[in-house]
């Protein structure tokens, strides 16, 4: 009797493939109960969609991907047209939601984990406290869907908490970025270009980022940027150490460090395999994702009680980047992810 078949459809060529790299690892390395068939978005939403279609053409089961702000809602939306379940993460789940379901893609076939914009507010807000009960914070949003979310879903979370928001509103990639001299505290989602070049000629005291700065890659260049502060979703060492063995895979197979990613890549995989195994449709496997409850590489992931339909919720910690040959991320605040072992303290710039 022939195996499931998985599809994966991940950026393997264009400006998203850095994100790729640690999915491509764990669909094609690693072994899994189902026949795993890999496609390539090339970084824009109509390649998602031509690979998420070219799938579901060729048999899938289900269908996983990962990040970007364009290409997975591209990938949901089709597997939603289609009538297979797509298991989808790291894009925040309120732009998840915001991108994908309307009246003609409603919840039943898109099944995404991540955290939420408000999430990052709450863990910024944790770290901005550091250095005081309240600060005045310089918000380095773009105007695209990044900002656009921030001040919608993060502004009123962290201006709940006495944080006095000062919008700093930029477009990227023209280097023409606004004045930071009058904030000690940044937040921001920009490039980590955009963001080395913001914080050159005024360093603040605390640079919060996420989106790019996540990943090593991202920091690696920009001797500026040791010491800006992001979020974690996930390391080797969540869970009591989970994780060490597939990121030591990662490295040895790739010669490049691990990425946040590879955790919840392994964890969309733990997924659509349980569903894809546990019944012999494609339906069959949208009704067993949509109640699902499951323990995997990225924690507890709980579709039946996540905050909307469609979603289950990823716990986030707050870290730091420590400068090197080669940058390391350390965990500094785990209030809102016990499993996330702290590895150190908050650094910050002097200053008032």
């Amino acid at each position: 009797m022939p195996r499931p078949v998985i599809g994966v459809v991940l950026a393997a060529t264009g400006r998203l493939a850095p994100l790729g790299a640690p999915l491509d690892f764990v669909a094609r390395a690693l072994p899994w109960p189902v026949d795993v068939v890999v496609r390539d978005s090339a970084s824009t939403a109509d390649g998602a969609r031509a690979a998420a279609l070219s799938l579901v053409d060729a048999g899938a089961r289900v269908v996983v991907t990962l990040g970007g702000t364009r290409t997975l809602p591209a990938v949901a939306r089709a597997c939603t047209e289609r009538g297979v379940p797509c298991v989808s993460t790291t894009l925040p789940w309120q732009v998840f939601h915001a991108e994908v379901f309307d009246d003609d893609h409603r919840p039943g076939w898109a099944f995404h984990f991540s955290w939420g914009v408000d999430d990052i507010a709450e863990v910024f807000a944790d770290l901005w406290e550091h250095l005081g009960p309240a600060r005045r914070v310089g918000c380095l949003w773009n105007d695209g869907t990044q900002g656009d979310a921030s001040r919608r879903w993060f502004r009123p979370v962290a201006a709940g908490r006495g944080h006095v928001l000062v919008d700093l509103p930029y477009r990227e990639h023209t280097g023409e970025l606004p004045d930071l001299a009058d904030v000690e505290v940044v937040t921001s989602a920009a490039t980590a270009a955009d963001l080395a070049a913001a914080v050159r000629h005024a360093r603040p005291r605390l640079v919060t980022c996420s989106r790019w700065l996540t990943y090593p890659f991202g920091v690696a260049a920009h001797d500026l940027l040791d010491g800006v502060a992001t979020i974690v979703y996930w390391t080797p060492e969540h869970r009591d150490g989970a994780g060490r063995d597939l990121a030591a895979a990662y490295e040895t197979a790739t010669g490049t460090p691990w990425l946040q990613p590879l955790g919840v890549a392994h964890a969309a995989l733990e997924v659509a395999c349980h569903a894809a195994t546990a019944a012999d449709s494609r339906s069959g496997a949208a009704e067993a994702l949509a109640g699902l409850r499951f323990e995997s590489m990225a924690g507890t992931l709980d579709w039946a009680g996540g905050p909307a339909p469609g979603v289950a919720r990823v716990a986030l910690a707050g870290g730091q980047w420590r400068a090197g040959d080669r940058p390391e991320l350390v965990v500094v605040d785990n209030r809102r992810a016990p499993a996330a072992p702290v590895g150190g303290e908050l650094l910050t710039a002097p200053g008032a």
